[in-house]
């Protein structure tokens, strides 16, 4: 691997940590598509290439997601009852999710990509308030809502935050806990995703070596290793912004994630 590569990637893991700390986003939003251009850059095989990054996002969000979180439970702000209810309706579909994205070319796939983070931005931008009686469904409900958040994370290879926490603010938690408790989740989706790109990518051929299935396990070591210095100070500065502002900076940043990867699946 060479070095403007090994410093694109530093680079890179630094800014997803922050912002997988600050937004409990598990950093996929970013990383997919900044992968996508790396790896085009460096002329890895087309057909593989946004598969590539989504199953690389996927295994850095464990070591990103436990270091954001270790964080956020410092400040007593994830909601463990939630992520109870929650995760084993996400493991399932954070197996299931890769599978569907190894059925699709490179261009459905950033489309895809694309179509689920411009909603998840709208629903933040728009800001609506919740109705006042409107809370967290029953255990049936939280087990079908992880399943859903798994395969979407699953198959666009993020930490889920993109639906989790405009789900969780739809249903009256406050946005500082919904982006906790989205960060703890992170960790399921990514442990059952990994599993699942490795698992279906060692069936396809001419992957660039250093590959373990989908992953390339170079980027995954490098982005690992600056993402996991940088996430706690992302989640002390969530904890200091105002409710809209965070918000604001969450839709944004999904907006413009949204259009590269619309450029891809269409350029």
């Amino acid at each position: 691997m060479d070095i403007s590569l090994v410093a694109g990637l530093l680079a890179l893991g630094a800014a997803v940590g922050f912002a997988a700390g600050m937004l409990g986003i598990g950093g996929g939003m970013l990383l997919v598509p900044f992968m996508t251009m790396l790896f085009t850059a460096k002329h890895f095989p087309q057909e593989h290439i946004v598969h590539m990054a989504i199953a690389t996002s996927l295994a850095t969000i464990m070591f990103t997601s436990i270091s954001s979180v270790r964080a956020h439970h410092a400040r007593r702000a994830v909601l463990w009852r939630v992520v109870k209810l929650l995760a084993p309706g996400i493991l399932i579909g954070s197996w299931v999710g890769p599978w569907i994205g190894a059925q699709l070319n490179s261009s459905t796939l950033a489309l895809a990509f694309a179509v689920f983070v411009a909603f998840s931005g709208t629903q933040m931008l728009l800001d609506k308030k919740p109705a006042a009686a409107r809370e967290l469904p029953p255990a049936p409900g939280m087990f079908a809502a992880g399943g859903v958040i798994g395969v979407l994370a699953g198959l666009v290879g993020a930490g889920g935050g993109f639906v989790s926490v405009p789900f969780m603010t739809w249903c009256n938690v406050k946005i500082h806990n919904a982006v906790a408790t989205s960060a703890a989740l992170g960790f399921p989706i990514a442990l059952a995703g990994t599993l699942s790109n490795i698992y279906f990518g060692m069936k396809v051929p001419d992957l660039p070596a250093s590959s373990l299935g989908f992953i390339y396990l170079p980027a995954l070591l490098v982005i690992s290793l600056a993402s996991v210095s940088t996430a706690p100070l992302g989640a002390r500065t969530a904890h200091s912004l105002p409710v809209k502002t965070l918000k604001k900076v969450f839709a944004l940043l999904l907006y413009s994630l949204a259009s590269y990867m619309l450029y891809k699946a269409f350029g």
